[in-house]
């Protein structure tokens, strides 16, 4: 009898998958390369490390904590985030990951048999939900100059999502136009993807007591350097955060580990690393463009850290998502490459 591991993964084994499976083009992840001489791009890291006091929170827990199952429902945590932001608990729900809290925000209310609208360029594992799930996308795009017209969204047809700001566009749309568009979209899920709001843009989390249809998701991995944590946050209406605990408790009763939970016993879970003038830095790139590039703050979808990294030229809206780069100096063992593309403001161009 032949082992498993002696199988291959061949048109006979894929009979057992479902049509579901088959017709999957699953999200590929930016790949790991481990080793200190490695200037890493492609997955948008923090180069600065996590708050001290997260730290300190972290190394705090207890064999005794690890050995039981975390709370399920992250009441502690939730309360220092509703806390934080001005909300109530019953506003607030987390997940491992903001791509965890996407996916059943997807499940919740998107599988409706309406269209998801969402920006022609934009985070590319909104159309592998849309794929798992059945949905049908439909892309809006974005100006010639990279901005996202929000009035290009069809109102009520079915949900809307985009991220702001943007990425890889790094383009942020103020919260009175998310404001304006609420107004319009009234039936539907709005989801907006706060990624990057650390770094640049209106948080519009401030609208969700006025706007029932509005969810609002964060995630600790850029702003607060804890990517290998995997920390993720939907701001709602009770009844829109009711929903996700379903489709939650559905699937996965206990999505946040103890080490996740821990630093909120410190409040130190919304401390924020230090990142110098980063906020400052790009709070000024309503005007980014994809430019030539070597060593400044960074705009608030690429976290770039480095000398001598360039761009060689502009990019096309159609290459819009990745660009060369080489390194010519700091890394010899790793001197070209392609990333995800990075924009920067014009006052950064020369610098």
């Amino acid at each position: 009898m032949a082992c498993v591991t002696d199988w291959v993964c061949d048109e006979r084994m894929t009979n057992y998958w479902t049509e579901t499976v088959k017709r999957l083009t699953p999200y590929v992840p930016g790949e790991q390369r481990s080793g200190a001489s490695i200037t890493k791009l492609n997955t948008n890291e923090n180069p600065y490390p996590p708050a001290p006091a997260v730290l300190q929170a972290i190394r705090a827990v207890s064999g005794d904590q690890l050995r039981r199952y975390p709370d399920p429902e992250s009441v502690e945590l939730r309360s220092v985030l509703a806390e934080y932001h001005g909300l109530n608990l019953n506003q607030v729900f987390v997940g491992n990951g903001s791509d965890e809290v996407l996916a059943l925000a997807f499940l919740a209310y998107f599988t409706n048999g309406r269209p998801l609208q969402f920006p022609d360029i934009s985070y590319s594992f909104y159309p592998v939900y849309c794929d798992l799930y059945g949905i049908e996308p439909q892309m809006i795009p974005l100006e010639p100059d990279y901005n996202l017209a929000l009035e290009r969204f069809e109102a009520n047809i079915g949900g809307i999502i985009f991220p702001n700001p943007n990425a890889p566009t790094a383009r942020a749309v103020p919260a009175a136009a998310v404001s304006r568009l609420l107004d319009r979209h009234t039936e539907q899920v709005l989801l907006v993807d706060e990624a990057y709001a650390d770094f640049g843009g209106d948080s519009v989390v401030g609208l969700i007591n006025t706007y029932p249809n509005l969810l609002v998701s964060h995630t600790f991995s850029k702003g607060r350097s804890l990517a290998g944590m995997r920390l993720g946050v939907a701001f709602g209406h009770p009844s829109l955060i009711e929903g996700l605990q379903r489709v939650k408790n559905s699937f996965n009763s206990y999505p946040v580990d103890a080490l996740a939970q821990a630093p909120s016993r410190m409040k130190s879970i919304t401390a924020r690393p230090s990142q110098r003038s980063c906020r400052h830095a790009s709070k000024r790139c309503q005007t980014c463009k994809i430019v030539v590039l070597t060593y400044c703050p960074q705009p608030p979808t690429s976290f770039l850290q480095g000398p001598r990294v360039a761009m060689l030229e502009p990019f096309s809206r159609s290459s819009v998502r990745r660009a060369c780069w080489s390194d010519t100096g700091t890394n010899p063992g790793w001197t070209n490459g392609c990333v995800s593309a990075l924009v920067l403001p014009p006052t950064c161009r020369n610098s």
